[in-house]
């Protein structure tokens, strides 16, 4: 048995700077990891089968409420056990370019147990497969390195090699070309998922055809302020938090906010209770603010908890 964290991500800025003819978008963005994360149990099998398991974290410790069954899964959060699912999609891929042409009986038997909110621009599925790749190269001995794994994981995933380096990072391309960065300067995130869920193709697509809008009376495109990526890569070189949190945009949220009110509700609660800045997190509807101190961050957790805001909510650090 091997057990491995999937940590969740938000994004400190999100630009979209283009798009490339197979349809994928060009992104600049600072990502950074929190202390949010799912939990992967591995066991090797005697058989040549990839089972994933999804077990929930209410009932951690309980087998009988493991299932494969779609219903538990769309209990959580419609989180798909088949082939569809990317920590299937890594485990297979491993398995077919190295354990099967070594020993064809080898399976193994995955076991989930979901934290980060789904559908919420955290990266979950993206940070899942990244712990599969890592769990089965340990459990198998393949002898992989991350830079294997990452070239592997950006084929299921353009998130996926960043939550394989994990951290601090600029992320480019399409998010595969990452340049570590220096930590982010010590402060606590308030990290709030509404009751609403959003899909990233909607969110992208919603900002393509937002870009492309003609105003008719002017006949101008619709204006998109865009993150000052480079200011806040310089502000985490020079260790000012504020400087980073000065610089918080996310192109995405002009697509997701516009749909759903709660997003800046949040926002404004969060700098209500002294936030440095608070935002969108991906394509969202996650909200997240940072504080100096915990303490207003446990004041801003409660006022939403009472206003019934979101559904989870956690108060956390960033990882190195």
């Amino acid at each position: 048995m091997l057990e491995k964290k999937a940590y969740g991500k938000v994004n400190l800025s999100l630009d979209i700077v283009g798009r490339r003819e197979d349809g994928y978008h060009l992104v600049r963005m600072v990502m950074q990891s929190l202390d949010i994360y799912d939990v992967l149990e591995f066991e090797k099998l005697d058989s040549p089968e990839i089972i994933v398991l999804l077990q929930d974290s209410a009932t951690e410790g309980d087998s009988s409420k493991q299932t494969e069954s779609e219903d538990t899964a769309d209990n959580l959060g419609r989180v798909p056990l088949d082939e569809n699912n990317l920590i299937y999609k890594a485990a297979r891929l491993l398995f077919e370019r190295y354990i099967w042409k070594r020993d064809k009986n080898a399976g193994v038997r995955i076991t989930l147990t979901k934290n980060i909110p789904i559908a919420a621009g955290m990266a979950g599925g993206s940070s899942d497969a990244a712990a599969t790749f890592r769990g089965i190269n340990e459990l198998f001995e393949l002898c992989l390195f991350d830079k294997d794994l990452m070239e592997m994981g950006v084929t299921l995933g353009a998130d996926i090699p960043y939550c394989i380096m994990g951290g601090t990072a600029l992320s480019e391309g399409i998010g595969e070309e990452l340049t570590r960065l220096p930590d982010l300067p010590e402060c606590v995130f308030l990290v709030a998922k509404p009751k609403v869920s959003v899909s990233t193709a909607e969110a992208y697509g919603g900002f393509d055809s937002l870009v492309e809008t003609v105003d008719p009376k002017t006949g101008k495109k619709a204006r998109i302020i865009h993150p000052d990526v480079d200011g806040q890569v310089d502000a985490l070189y020079a260790g000012n938090l504020k400087g980073v949190t000065d610089r918080f945009l996310n192109v995405l949220e002009y697509v997701t906010a516009e749909k759903h009110a709660v997003i800046g509700e949040l926002e404004k609660i969060m700098l209500d209770f002294g936030a440095l800045n608070a935002m969108m997190s991906g394509s969202g509807p996650t909200v997240f603010g940072i504080f100096e101190n915990e303490s207003q961050a446990e004041a801003a957790k409660k006022e939403i908890e009472a206003r019934e805001g979101a559904d989870q909510l956690f108060v956390v650090r960033a990882l190195s």
